[in-house]
């Protein structure tokens, strides 16, 4: 069996490309996407990889000439399976069969949290955002008509699409290399990993910070060119206070060694999907202070692993000041914790299962 996994893009590596690349290993597959930074892929996996073409580093243009690009795609004589991760590969569904989609989630933008997203535009925008949801929309549902069976990351992403694509999804939790992930010490800074998007609401994270100057916070992430957030991610940085430092994208190793030596991680993420990162820190016996929403329900247990707080600069900062005490205390539950997902011979087995009942 020959096989393909199609992602949107390699512009940083995040939750969604981690699970992309995966795919592709576990599946043996090749790797089509549309433009890929060499420092967004981890060499070691050896995946091949092959791109559709430019696009346009604008947004909403960057989405929707991803879209474009994977629509009129057609790998149908090359390859016989298809895999699709991310928002915008689901558009090559209509000339690849049989197929699964990695749903990570519906767009946002175009489902639960389109208010948000509009009372973030200028107010001579809002109504053309209605009307463009509106049509993308109707276009969505007609690229997940072609799709023949849906996987996704969490059983919160999974009543997301029950509930707007009225289709049943099969949860394959994403797999964390818990052979990459180790406690080396409990050390001096709290670490925050997310992309700089409204959504992760990290200007919570940056108050409470600012209300607590003994403490240090490292934000890990950054906001790609095209992204719909550019200036939110301006925003947040033009006035951090001392404590607070911003490292942008860093490699692989650069973040295993911050989860090895963090006193624990922040999450403040609107319903997440899943979050990955949670359990990345747990792996390495760190405590989590996470909203009490969405994928963070699935996976930090209140008291045990770290604590779920209320979305407010005083729940967070009440939290750190606990946490903090002792967040070695968490360490051994915290990894017992990372280890109940399994790591990646476990997330191979199912996706290959699934395959498997194709054929």
């Amino acid at each position: 069996m020959r096989c393909a996994v199609f992602h949107d893009y390699f512009s940083s590596i995040g939750g969604g490309e981690q699970v992309a690349t995966m795919l592709a290993y576990c599946l043996s597959a090749d790797l089509i996407t549309t433009e890929c930074k060499e420092t967004a892929l981890p060499k070691s996996l050896g995946i091949p990889i092959y791109s559709l073409g430019k696009i346009i580093p604008f947004p909403v243009m960057k989405q929707m000439s991803t879209a474009w690009l994977f629509s009129r795609s057609n790998f149908s004589e090359s390859y016989n399976f298809f895999v699709f991760s991310g928002n915008w590969a689901s558009h090559a569904s209509k000339f690849h069969h049989p197929n699964i989609w990695y749903c990570h989630t519906p767009v946002r933008a175009f489902y639960d949290l389109a208010d948000l997203f509009e009372q973030r535009l200028p107010v001579f925008m809002r109504p053309l955002y209605r009307v463009w949801v509106k049509h993308q929309r109707n276009v969505d549902q007609k690229v997940v008509a072609d799709i023949d069976k849906i996987i996704t990351n969490s059983h919160n992403t999974a009543a997301r699409i029950l509930h707007y694509y009225g289709r049943k999804a099969r949860v394959v939790y994403p797999p964390v290399d818990l052979d990459r992930f180790s406690f080396k010490e409990s050390g001096g800074f709290w670490l925050s990993v997310n992309r700089l998007y409204p959504e992760k609401r990290i200007e919570l994270q940056v108050e409470a910070f600012r209300l607590l100057p003994e403490e240090e916070l490292l934000i890990v992430g950054g906001a790609g060119s095209g992204d719909h957030a550019i200036r939110y991610a301006s925003k947040i940085m033009t006035n951090l206070p001392s404590n607070v430092k911003m490292l942008g994208s860093v490699s692989s190793e650069e973040l295993t060694d911050l989860y090895s030596t963090c006193r624990g991680l922040i999450c403040t993420a609107i319903d997440e999907d899943f979050g990955i990162t949670p359990l990345e820190a747990m792996a390495s016996g760190k405590p989590v202070v996470a909203v009490n929403e969405g994928g963070f329900q699935e996976t930090v247990v209140h008291g045990e692993t770290g604590l779920l707080i209320e979305p407010t600069v005083k729940a967070i900062i009440k939290a750190v000041i606990e946490v903090g005490v002792d967040p070695i205390r968490y360490k051994d539950a915290c990894i017992r914790r990372a280890e109940e997902f399994g790591g990646v011979d476990r997330f191979c087995m199912e996706i290959r299962e699934i395959v498997s009942t194709f054929y």
